[in-house]
């Protein structure tokens, strides 16, 4: 079987190196969101990779060699790692320069973003599925989260921090993306990630959009990233690519957007140190405390399968826009069981390449037009 290096990035391949490592730092958190990937509790587990272990993690990464991965470190929450600084200490030692993904708790205060700051982080990441409080904390399940994302967003800035916000579209998000982009803006990030949700953990009980909505969301959010101030990339929803190669003018070239896949580009490790494709596809390729992380990603059968795209069944595999998307390999999984199966969300995958795109506005009838639209 042979690793696929398609490389959209920067001419890195992504059969050798990841652009995205994600560590789960721990599983605990104080909220309880109703989307939560992670089924996030108030405890940690005891297995839970060692500060010790979580070095050797980092000094793996670095093992990759040139174009050294972005770190994040993710949770739960991970604050709730008493060894976190202890943790970032060793991060910088080894030559990384991490992402931290805090939850948005009471623990997110102005001292702990400066001291985030001052230990080497680069950059934060905060939640917004709504343009307000009673949107955002409604569809979390957690009263008080908007305000503290919106001044931990602050804040975070006034420390030297730069920010980045996600925002995961489901059918009860989606209308709130025209303001959502106005507030990434007001805010000053750097990065807005648009997530189109996979129903693992308590995301099950979610809805999704249909996927012809979906397309024309992805349309309008290429429209909106040819002016925003910020980078705009999209998480497991690689037709984004296909629409903006569809949509681009005759005078722009080549369309480079921002778009990773499982195990092709990027890869997860887990609080116990299993690594996965996905924190969204619960299949491991091994763990780092009995393998080196660079061979797991680069050697195990796997992540070869997900990256030799000869390999998908049905409609993704018979596309001809395969090579550019590959579809959502973790949606694949969470609906059929097979991660290479066809994307549900994808619809030239559902109309077996039948579907004509065109970009209409997503917001007609759900909400009013944004200043940025």
């Amino acid at each position: 079987m042979t690793g696929h290096s398609n490389s959209p990035h920067g001419g890195r391949r992504y059969d050798r190196t990841p652009l995205v490592v994600t560590w789960e730092l721990t599983q605990a958190c104080e909220l309880a969101c109703d989307h939560c990937r992670a089924d996030a509790t108030p405890d940690r587990d005891p297995n839970e990779l060692d500060i010790s272990e979580g070095i050797s993690l980092f000094e793996q990464i670095a093992d990759f060699g040139d174009r050294t991965p972005m770190v994040v470190l993710s949770g739960g929450d991970p604050l709730e790692r008493p060894d976190l600084f202890e943790l970032l200490e060793g991060a910088t030692e080894a030559g990384l320069t991490p992402a931290v993904t805090p939850a948005t708790t009471p623990s997110l205060d102005r001292a702990q973003l400066e001291a985030l700051s001052d230990a080497g982080v680069n950059r934060i990441a905060v939640s917004l599925d709504g343009a307000s409080a009673k949107t955002h904390d409604s569809f979390r399940g957690e009263p008080g989260t908007f305000e503290t994302a919106i001044r931990a967003a602050r804040q975070a800035r006034e420390a030297g921090l730069s920010i980045q916000v996600n925002t995961t579209v489901t059918a009860q998000t989606v209308s709130e993306l025209p303001a959502i982009a106005d507030l990434v803006e007001e805010l000053g990030a750097a990065m807005w990630e648009v997530f189109f949700l996979v129903p693992v953990g308590r995301g099950v009980e979610l809805e999704q959009l249909e996927p012809e909505r979906a397309a024309a969301v992805t349309g309008w959010l290429y429209r909106q990233s040819r002016d925003a101030p910020y980078r705009l990339i999209t998480v497991e929803a690689p037709f984004y690519r296909r629409v903006a190669n569809e949509m681009r003018e005759p005078d722009e070239g080549s369309v480079t957007v921002g778009t990773t896949g499982a195990g092709n580009g990027f890869v997860f490790v887990s609080a116990t140190g299993d690594v996965y494709p996905s924190g969204f596809m619960p299949l491991s390729a091994g763990n780092v405390r009995e393998e080196s992380l660079v061979s797991i990603y680069r050697e195990s059968d796997l992540m070869q399968q997900l990256r030799d795209r000869s390999s998908f069944d049905g409609p993704c595999g018979e596309c001809p826009a395969t090579e550019s998307c590959g579809g959502s390999r973790s949606r694949a999984y969470a609906a059929t069981g097979n991660p290479t199966g066809s994307d549900p969300l994808c619809p030239w995958a559902v109309s077996d390449h039948e579907y004509r795109f065109e970009p209409t506005d997503p917001f007609a009838e759900t909400t009013k037009t944004s200043s940025r639209s």
